[in-house]
This record gives C-alpha cells, structure tokens and sequence, in this order.
C-alpha cells in the first residue's frame, strides 16, 4: 500500500481531541490492566468497568461493585482489554516532512534550540502512532551532536499543538559518544565530555544567578536563552534524555550528570553492553528507557564492528534486569523513513519492543513488559499524575485490544484520548 492511500485511510480514523469528552462514558471490558503506579495496588482488574467524565478516569472496578450512572453512554467491549495509552520517550515524528525546521546540528552544543516550534499537530505519523496505541511522545532533536537541544512532550492525537501539549521543555537531549563523533572533522570523548561539562557550569552559573536573585541577594541576570533550560534542569522541572550505550559511556553520563551536576536523568538507548552500569543506575534512581536495538552485543575497535566472542545472542533490558535494575522502559527512536530508510522503526511499533525484551530474557511476573510502555516512562519524566496508568483522577488515555498488547499477533482496536474517540480500527480493518 503506497504512502499516500495509508495517510488517508488512517487519517478518518481520527478525530480532534481539542476538548474532553463532555457526556459521562463507561467502558465495559474483559481486563483492565491498570499498571497502577505501586505495585502492591491492583494491577488488573477482570471483568471490569471504566467510568470517564470530562476526559478523566473517574474509577475502574469490578462491573459487579460499579454502578454505572443512568447518562453515562455505555460501550461494550467484553471482549477485549484496556491498557494505558503507551508512552514512547524517543521520537523524532513530530513532523511529517523529511527534515525539521530546524538544524541540531551547526554547533557541538545547543542547549537553547528548541523541537517545539517544528511540531506538526496531526502528522501522518503521529496518527500511526495513535493507530498502534502510543498516545504520548518526547519528540526531541537527533544525536549529530552532545547537547542538540530541548524537547517536547505531545499527546499524538490533538490536531492542534496547545491541546496535545504535555510539556516543553520535554527534556534537554544529550549524545555521548557514538554518533557525535562525526560532527566536524571529527571528535572523540574526551573533547565530548569536557564540552558537555563546560557548557552544563555555565548553565549552572546562569540558573544560579537567576535563584538569588528571587531569593533578593543579587541583581536581575539578563536573559540568556540558550542557558534557561538550566533553571528548569535545577527546579527539577524536566530531565535530560541521555543518548548513552556502550559501559564506559553509560558509566560516564550516571558519574557526570547524575552524581556530579545532580540532574534528573534517563538512559537512552543503554545499548550494546551499556547494561554493565545497571546496577550504578539502579543505585542512582537512573530509568533506562530501551531501544530500538533488543539484542546485547560487544563493540570492538576498528569501526564500531559488532561481534559476540562468546557466541551469544543476548537481551539489553533482560541483562539490565539481571544488574537488579527495576525501572525498565522502551524506545523506538522513530525516524521518517524518507531520511532514515526502510529499516527505521516507527512509532506505532513501539509495543513490539517490550514483545522482543521479552522474547530475549526480560522476567515478565510483574507484567514489566507493559508497566516499561506505560507507567515506567510516565514516572521517568514526572508525569505519573497525569498518564501512565488507569487510576482514578488521570487521563482518560485508554486503548482497547483484543488481548495483551505486547503480544505482536494482538491488534489496537479502539484508543481514547482525554475520552474522546480517537482511532476505531473498524472503519478500515484492513489497515492495522
């Protein structure tokens, strides 16, 4: 199917979600699988009822201990499951056009560029997105260079930018190592990290600057927005989204973000054998968000070659697991294929990640695989209040399955966003 038909099969499917579902909604299901926030409350309820109101989940329970309200519309899925809207921490589909409008690239550095202003609401690509149950992304610059800039947390459904915001800055994206050593001609970790460390103390001595002053024991600090995203990184009102694999490398971001300059952090990737600094990062409170990469294998110098001296074919998040690391969580670092070829993983498959994690060794009793899409990367940017879950109080982000979603044969079939209705696998089944 080309391109352009799959746009519009899938765009009819959609619909705005710029205001939250007025009329009261309960949802009859099969499982509801909460992914509750702490594991001693319910994880899944059977045979269960989800009452919604004004774009929020009002509760989730037994049908037999629920009363439904008399005008609340009722819809029967007993059939099916209700999960979470999953969650991809690692997307750069926030436009639909081969390049952004802007350049993350022109400087080793740049922490004041901002992927906000190149969003495109309702792009083709979110709408798979929704089509594959991820209702909420951190789009962010690339890894061409350490510090590319700041992101932006969306919901993918709203077709216009203020009603999908989450939150901006989503987090300030580091590369270490890896891809940035080819910017220029050319640099290696050393220049790498004393240029990362260089620019977080100036940053530092600007967020200082601006914290006595509201304290009343300096003068106004001109503002300087390449550096402001410091003072949200010291308020601990967002995170940096860490390009990191490879041990020594992980190692360094867990040493120079986490323990020298204090920010709140998450592994990114965490790849090859980055999993070797599982334990440190458990210690640290450090998430490691994983992907799209499953498999563990060594890297050996001339150019980067993969090899397994031991002959081994082994899973990234089943060895974190391994390290006693708990907060496990997937990525797709979905790319247009147009820039990125057909073998780029996209949005819509980010479920598939958990089902590879746990095909290759991650321990799936606590039902980690679907808490690391839904859950995991809520808590991981600070969000847990809001998604993540199927709690009382949050957002109505519910998708319906015909089973577990992180089983690769079990299909979307409807997904709510705030309660509104935003995709329904009926109206073209033939696409999904």
């Amino acid at each position: 199917m080309t391109p352009i038909l799959l746009h519009a099969l899938v765009s009819v499917s959609l619909a705005s979600t710029a205001a939250p579902q007025e009329e009261g909604l309960a949802i009859l299901c099969a499982k509801a699988v909460t992914c509750a926030s702490d594991l001693s409350d319910a994880q899944v309820v059977n045979d269960a009822v989800i009452l919604v109101e004004d774009g929020k989940i009002v509760s989730v329970g037994r049908a037999r201990d629920v009363e439904i309200p008399s005008d609340y519309r009722v819809v029967d899925r007993r059939d099916d499951w209700i999960v979470p809207g999953m969650i991809d921490l690692h997307s750069h589909m926030g436009h639909e056009g081969m390049l952004a409008d802007w350049n993350a690239s022109v400087w080793p550095v740049n922490p004041g560029l901002r992927a906000a202003p190149g969003v495109e609401p309702g792009n083709y690509y979110l709408q798979r997105a929704v089509a594959g149950g991820v209702t909420a992304v951190l789009y962010i610059p690339g890894s061409g260079t350490n510090m590319s800039g700041q992101g932006v947390l969306l919901k993918t459904a709203p077709t216009s930018y203020e009603a999908g915001l989450l939150r901006d800055p989503g987090s300030l994206k580091i590369a270490q190592a890896g891809n940035p050593e080819r910017w220029g001609l050319g640099q290696r970790r050393a220049l790498m990290n004393w240029n990362i460390r260089n620019t977080i103390r100036r940053g530092v001595v600007y967020a200082k600057a601006w914290e006595a002053f509201a304290a009343g024991e300096g003068d106004e600090p001109p503002f300087n927005p390449q550096f402001e995203i410091f003072r949200a990184l010291r308020d601990k009102r967002t995170q940096v989204s860490v390009h990191t694999q490879i041990y020594q490398v992980v190692l360094m971001t867990l040493t120079m973000l986490r323990v020298e300059f204090g920010f709140d952090i998450f592994i990114d990737h965490g790849t090859f054998d980055g999993w070797r600094a599982g334990a440190l990062a458990e210690e640290l409170g450090v998430q490691a968000i994983l992907g799209p990469r499953q498999h563990s294998v060594q890297l050996v110098a001339p150019g980067f070659a993969e090899v397994d001296t031991d002959g081994r074919f082994e899973g990234v998040a089943g060895k974190y697991q391994e390290q006693g690391h708990t907060a496990i969580g997937f990525n797709t670092d979905s790319i247009n294929p147009n820039f990125g070829g057909p073998g780029s993983i996209q949005t819509e498959e980010l479920s598939l990640q958990a089902a590879m994690a746990v095909r290759m060794g991650l321990t799936n009793k606590h039902l980690e695989a679907l808490r690391g899409l839904t859950i995991v990367p809520a808590m991981t940017v600070g969000l847990d209040d809001r998604i993540g879950s199927l709690e009382a109080g949050k957002d109505a982000d519910l998708v319906v399955c015909n089973g577990d979603p992180t089983d690769p044969r079990i299909r979307v079939q409807l997904v709510f966003v705030d309660g509104e209705l935003v995709y329904d696998r009926t109206d073209d089944p033939t696409v999904w």
